[in-house]
């Protein structure tokens, strides 16, 4: 709210153009619906910073790329993995005998990517879920064993 009120003050002070830089965009988890009316919450948010004002969204590694397409402004999604690889190199003196492991399924993609960047092996964990935060199981699909696991992850709530 007080990011829609920022950009709605700025605007009506005639401010030529206004650009919202959100490192951690609100509801990025409801990107689709899950259930029958179920709202789609970045969608709504996508819509109130447009209608506040905003001309263009600066934001970094959404949980869903489609969250874009919310959007009738241009929207800039920067990714933390340049950051991740250097952070990696210079803080884990044994990164080539390291093995970069995702917490589930769906962050294979960015694991394989940050583990070709630096030519070594990936893992990941696939969890079978009760309900929202309540895992029933985990099998790790990877071998890491005398390894240093590297565990990448979107997003720490639980």
């Amino acid at each position: 709210m007080e990011l829609l009120i920022m950009i709605n003050a700025c605007k009506i002070a005639s401010a030529s153009r206004e650009t919202a830089v959100i490192p951690c965009f609100p509801y990025a988890r409801q990107d689709k619906k899950d259930m029958s009316r179920a709202p789609i919450s970045a969608k709504l948010v996508a819509n109130m910073l447009s209608v506040a004002g905003a001309d263009h969204i600066i934001t970094m590694d959404l949980h869903a790329s489609q969250i874009q397409g919310f959007f009738d402004i241009p929207v800039d999604n920067l990714f933390a993995e340049p950051a991740v690889l250097k952070w990696i190199k210079e803080n884990i003196t044994e990164w080539k005998n390291s093995i970069i492991v995702s917490p589930d399924a769906g962050g294979a993609k960015r694991v394989r990517s940050i583990a070709d960047r630096l030519n070594v092996e990936f893992a990941l964990i696939h969890k079978e879920r009760k309900k929202a935060n309540e895992v029933a199981s985990m099998v790790l699909v990877g071998d890491v064993k005398d390894k240093i696991a590297v565990l990448v992850d979107d997003m720490a709530d639980t």
